[in-house]
Order: structure tokens, then C-alpha cells, then sequence
């Protein structure tokens, strides 16, 4: 019996020993991170999903930044706000001493906001904006991101410019006009709406008219673009002279629709246009098979969030050391830069 005892005693002191030291390498920030050493400074982040096409970059942008600076605590949220919301709850238990967060739902920043305030945790949101109530409603909530309808505008004068000197080849009617179809990303994101809004009026403004034959959301995704070019070529098939697309991961789900449907092979050619300057895009561009795309700095939100997130964490000025500018709404702003074939180095340094 005694023996027994001793058995039992050993396994449980065994065992407490192993939760504690499971709890002091979380509390702190010592392990689940990216690059991260004991005694650094934790960072809890999430992102609304790993595999967007553009967030992977952003992502990479991160971990990279973090080595050596701070414990960076990643999490992929897959494009769940529940899902999310729990990982901030997990990543405070850990001890994170700052919040780096990809919202989900940009709806859901106050509830993001609360819990940070809570534990007086400083909060950066990067790549979807929270609205300017939530971001005002605490001093230690910050953005990294862009001016949402810069993009917009800028693929919009890439698009007049690339029609005006191609427009006896891709005005297959002859009536002036741009026949397009849109593929949106998500429904009320920021960016979603402004880049749908200011490329069509830009266009516009330009001098330039045209006719919306269809437009869709795709969600940012490659393959519900696929499908949704699929039964446009159907329905309108040479009726289209231009596919606008929000993002260059549904501007490469429509080239490979466009592909099945003969394009790109003799004379059969089809203008698309994207935004973020994916290098898979680059790479469609040199191809002949985009004509241009918006340059989504992946590199520099990525440096900016972590920049900003370990300086909080370190209870240190967010700007500190650093060449980042606030703008009125607490936000750093990465500029976009329009990529054609003639500068595409530049898209390309982005991603060195």
C-alpha cells in the first residue's frame, strides 16, 4: 500500500512539475512563437487566414521582422470572428504584452478593443480598419494598413491608360465603351468597396466609358473567382473586353477560367486587372496575361505591425526607432504603387 502511495505521489509531483513548467514558459512568451526567446517581450497575433493569397505574404513580413525582437505568438484565425475572439482571450492568458490583430470581421474591433482595455493591453489592427468610432474609443488601439481608395484610383488610371493605347485591339464592338465585369471581394470590406467605387470612376474621369456587363464577389478567392468567370465566359463570352478584379488572387482565378476558354493563345487575348502585386502575379504579368497590377506592400505592413506591436510590448512610444508617421486616425499608411510590365522590378524588390 505504501508503495502505491509513493508511486501516486511521484506521478502527481511529476506532473505538477510539468504544468508549471508549461505555465511559466507561456506566461513567459518563451514558447508557441515565431523566432521568439525566453524572456522577450510576447506578441499576440492573429490573422484571418493563413491562406490568403495575400496575407501568407504579410505573415512571412512578420515572422521575418520578429526574429530577435520580440516572442511573436501567430495564429491563423481561419476566417472565423468566433475562432478569433478565443485566440485573443488565449494569447492574453499567455502574457502577451501587446495585440497585433487581422480582424475577421472588422465589425467585431470593439469586442477586440474591450478585451485588450481590459488588461490596459496597447491593440494594432493591420490590414482590415476598424471604423473610426471603435479606434477612437481606446488610446492604445492603433492601424497598419493603406488609404483604402488609393488603390482604386490607381488601378483605375492603369486601366485608361492601358485601354487608350489598346482600344482599336480590345474594343471588340467598336462602341467606345468598356464592356467589364468585377469580381468584388468581400461585401462591405473597406477595401472591397473603395477599390470597386474609385477604379470604375476613375475610369470614368478619365474620359473613358463604360458598361458593367456583371459583377460578383469572389471573397479575395482564386477558386469562387474561377467559378464566377467560368459562367460569365458562358453567358457574355466576347461580349467582355475587361476583367477588373480586387485582388490579384481573383484576377488569377479568372486568367485560369479564361485560360480553359482558349484565351491567351494566338489572337485570343482578354485584359485583366489586379491589386497587392502577388509574385504570382508578376509572374502572370510578364506573361502577357495581366496587364497590371496594384502593389499591396505585403513587406512593409508586415515590418510596420511588428515595428509597432514590439515597441508596445516593450511599453515603449509605438514610433519608436522607427521611420513610420501616425496619421490623424492613429494609422500608418503604406502608399500603393502601380506595376506594369514596363516597372515590374519594382514589384518583384517587394518581396526581396
Amino acid at each position: 500500500m505504501k508503495k502505491k502511495q509513493r508511486l501516486f505521489l511521484s506521478a502527481a509531483v511529476a506532473t505538477s512539475l510539468l504544468l508549471a513548467a508549461g505555465c511559466s514558459s507561456s506566461s513567459s512568451g518563451g514558447s508557441g512563437g515565431s523566432g521568439g526567446k525566453k524572456g522577450e517581450a510576447a506578441v499576440g497575433a492573429t490573422i484571418y487566414k493563413f491562406d490568403d493569397n495575400f496575407m501568407s505574404y504579410v505573415r512571412r513580413a512578420m515572422e521575418t521582422e520578429a526574429k530577435g525582437k520580440v516572442n511573436l505568438m501567430l495564429n491563423d484565425s481561419q476566417n472565423d470572428q468566433a475562432k478569433q475572439t478565443e485566440q485573443v482571450d488565449t494569447l492574453i492568458a499567455k502574457g502577451a504584452k501587446s495585440l497585433a490583430v487581422n480582424l475577421v470581421d472588422p465589425k467585431a474591433a470593439p469586442t477586440i478593443i474591450d478585451k485588450a482595455k481590459a488588461k490596459n493591453l496597447p491593440v494594432i489592427f493591420f490590414n482590415k480598419e476598424p471604423d473610426e468610432t471603435a479606434m477612437k474609443s481606446y488610446d492604445k488601439a492603433y492601424y497598419v494598413g493603406t488609404t483604402s481608395s488609393e488603390s482604386g484610383v490607381i488601378q483605375g488610371g492603369l486601366i485608361a491608360k492601358a485601354w487608350e493605347a489598346n482600344k482599336a485591339k480590345w474594343d471588340k464592338n467598336g462602341d467606345g465603351k468598356i464592356q467589364y465585369v468585377l469580381l468584388k471581394g468581400e461585401p462591405g470590406h473597406p477595401d472591397a468597396e473603395a477599390r470597386t467605387k474609385y477604379a470604375v470612376d476613375t475610369v470614368k474621369q478619365k474620359g473613358i466609358d463604360v458598361e458593367q456587363l456583371a459583377m460578383d464577389t469572389a471573397m479575395w478567392d482564386a477558386t469562387k473567382a474561377t467559378e464566377k468567370m467560368d459562367a460569365w465566359i458562358s453567358k457574355y463570352n466576347d461580349k467582355i473586353e475587361l476583367v477588373i478584379a480586387n485582388n490579384d488572387g481573383m484576377a488569377l482565378g479568372a486568367i485560369s477560367a479564361l485560360e480553359k476558354a482558349g484565351y491567351f493563345k494566338g489572337d485570343k487575348f482578354m485584359p485583366v486587372v489586379g491589386v497587392d502585386a502577388i509574385p504570382e502575379a508578376l509572374e502572370m504579368i510578364e506573361k502577357g496575361k495581366m496587364i497590371g497590377t496594384v502593389l499591396n506592400d505585403a513587406k512593409n505592413q508586415g515590418k510596420a505591425t511588428v515595428d509597432l506591436a514590439a515597441n508596445a510590448a516593450k511599453g515603449k512610444d509605438v514610433l519608436d526607432g522607427t521611420d513610420w508617421k501616425l496619421d490623424d486616425k492613429k494609422a500608418v499608411r503604406v502608399p500603393y504603387v502601380e506595376i506594369t510590365k514596363d516597372n515590374i522590378q519594382v514589384g518583384k524588390d517587394a518581396y526581396k
